[in-house]
């Protein structure tokens, strides 16, 4: 199995652990302590040794911060974790802050008096971070502390050791094009930002521009390290040489000066006190690189990663290679949904359905010579309640029976070497009341919504994600994420730059893969979702109109539970898509499948009655 059902969090290490953070923080006169839930790189997924947060407060979410303070403690998380974070930390030792509403910079101006040092790790900061939480001490009187060392390592006695997973080639069938015209586009881009250099700090930029891939983090197949690329072209890669075979490199020779990582911050002071004009992402890289640069008399030039559009928009390689993913990966869902519907309420508990669709994605990508490499992310298995904890992760001590009248919701993911999968279907267990049915429904017209969408170039993810929400809204009901995220070609499953949210403000541009994933959750009966992966299309002219408008084309591929459907609430042409994705459901997976499972997609697949008046 590729997935654990260990606990993820536990309440109980946060209280000991606390109190040996403040005694280092008294020993070091310091006020109080900034702990993020990030890595040297800004990723989703941390290694082991990386995951901070959670050794000191239990908190297992993907996203969070606490601050330690001599005599209270906060724990920061956004609206996808206010449920879950209630049951993985101490209550009694840190208060629940909104990570949204009163963040880290805002909470810091209005609470922290004048003359109080407070600790960071300028490694685990971006420059933007520590941007504005320099703003709120300035305000107030306080001090923010750099650190030359983090309290954490220092107190963490049994802390891993860094990962070593072996790096491997991406084959160029699967990438579209060769590493060395990759950086070459790289390094023009660099030079068209007046900069000499540019630090890579995301491993998934480094591995789409070396066409490499890893294995260093959870279910992402990367490789951590950095980049220093050079607008003429003589680039260098820090990582640790352990992970690489001779072919591997011998391979990443012809492209970087290879160097171990801990070179890696003399070769940005070597840079700096030559003059160099290096370009660093405010929103991914570390404030300490900043500071190593201004400190040995260096330039920063404040750019974006320049390989974050290149891989974000997929090139034909990527998309065949997505759509080929999708097809097997939904063959391998339809044989899970029909073998789930065959079982008695009360048989199963959440844990048996996500070992039982792991065999099953195993299975087929035997059968169709691609292996599963990975689940893309922790299974999400939840049954009645537990679905309404929007990033809930199943373990022994919590896993429950689906039961008769409840919901079941199955968020899921796979990594094939062709592509990443992310899929939620939410399911009956007997029959559903007439509340789960409206409520499915609303969250299906704004899922609709979204896929039959048209809008023109330059359009941002903010601008359509209340179309995801306003059936829902005239119900005077909402979802408390965004309605979608980035998705990377055989990489992080949750991709930036673009994103379908209030806060996603980057153009959403040809070839960019994105999920659509609207929800309703009803805290302590159930959670309903709905996610098909989406990939904007060329825009294209409409007959009338007066300029080109781009769309959506829907790459997953399985059934969307009709029983749930209260089709009086759909219009004729919601009831077109459904029927219509159904049939494309059909015809693509239809033929991977066989005997009772195939029996079973034809009927998930019919037509619903059309007795819409819309």
């Amino acid at each position: 199995m590729f997935q654990t059902f260990d606990s993820a969090g536990d309440p109980a290490v946060g209280k000991p652990r606390a109190a040996l953070l403040r005694q280092w923080l008294e020993a070091n006169g310091l006020d109080g302590f900034i702990v993020p839930r990030a890595d040297e790189h800004q990723g989703e997924y941390v290694a082991d040794r990386s995951a901070r947060l959670k050794w000191l407060t239990g908190f297992s979410g993907s996203a969070g911060v606490a601050i330690v303070l001599r005599d209270r403690a906060f724990v920061f998380v956004d609206g996808r974790y206010t449920l879950q974070v209630r049951s993985e930390v101490d209550l009694d030792v840190f208060s629940i802050e909104s990570l949204v509403d009163n963040p880290p910079a805002v909470w810091v101006n209005d609470n922290l008096g004048k003359g109080a040092r407070l600790g960071f790790d300028p490694w685990l900061h971006t420059i933007s971070e520590v941007k504005a939480l320099q703003a709120a001490v300035d305000k107030n009187g306080a001090v923010l502390v750099p650190l030359d060392n983090n309290p954490i390592d220092i107190i963490w006695k049994d802390q891993p050791d860094a990962p070593v997973a072996p790096v491997e080639l991406h084959p160029i069938g699967f990438a579209g094009e060769l590493a060395k015209d990759k950086l070459a586009r790289l390094a023009a881009a660099i030079a068209k930002d007046g900069a000499t250099h540019a630090v890579l700090t995301d491993p998934s930029s480094i591995a789409w521009a070396f066409n490499i891939r890893g294995g260093d983090v959870p279910h992402t197949p990367l490789a951590l390290g950095f980049a220093i690329l050079a607008a003429d072209g003589s680039h260098q890669l820090f990582m640790d040489k352990r992970k690489f075979s001779r072919q591997v490199a011998a391979y990443l020779t012809q492209l970087a000066e290879p160097h171990e990582p801990g070179e890696f911050e003399a070769a940005i002071t070597a840079l700096a006190k030559s003059g160099a004009k290096i370009a660093l992402d405010p929103v991914l890289a570390a404030d300490r690189l900043r500071m190593l640069i201004e400190e040995n008399g260096g330039t920063v030039i404040a750019a974006a990663d320049p390989a974050r559009i290149p891989r974000a928009t997929k090139n034909q390689a990527e998309i065949n290679g997505s759509r080929a993913a999708h097809r097997r990966d939904g063959a391998a869902v339809a044989k899970l949904l029909c073998w789930l519907e065959r079982q008695k309420p009360g048989s199963l508990d959440e844990i048996s359905v996500v070992t039982r669709l792991e065999e099953s994605r195993r299975q087929t990508g035997e059968e169709t010579q691609m292996p599963l490499r990975d689940v893309s992310f922790d299974t999400i298995s939840g049954a009645g309640p537990n679905g309404a904890i929007m990033h809930y992760r199943v373990s022994r001590a919590t896993s429950r029976k689906l039961q008769a009248g409840e919901l079941f919701l199955l968020d899921s993911g796979a990594q094939y070497q062709d592509g990443t999968t992310d899929i939620t279907r939410t399911v009956p267990i007997g029959q559903p009341t007439q509340d789960m049915r409206e409520r499915f429904t609303l969250v299906l017209k704004g899922m609709i919504g979204i896929s039959t969408l048209r809008f023109p170039a330059g359009t941002r993810g903010s601008e359509i994600d209340a179309v995801a929400r306003m059936a829902l809204w005239k119900h005077g009901c909402d979802f408390a994420h965004g309605t979608g995220h980035g998705v990377g070609s055989y990489l992080a499953v949750h991709e930036g730059p673009q994103r379908i949210a209030r806060t996603g403000t980057e153009k959403l541009l040809e070839g960019m893969m994105l999920s659509n994933e609207p929800g309703y959750y009803k805290e302590g009966a159930y959670g309903i979702r709905i996610e098909n992966l989406i990939l904007v299309t060329p825009a294209q002219e409409i007959e009338g109109g007066d300029i080109a408008m781009h769309g959506f084309e829907t790459l997953t591929l399985a059934p969307i539970d009709t029983r749930l459907v209260q089709s009086d609430l759909l219009t004729r042409d919601e009831l077109h898509w459904l029927d219509s994705y159904h049939a494309r459901v059909l015809a693509e997976i239809g033929p991977m499948l066989d005997g009772e499972t195939l029996a079973w997609l034809e009927k998930a697949t019919a037509p619903l009655p059309h007795d819409a008046k819309i």
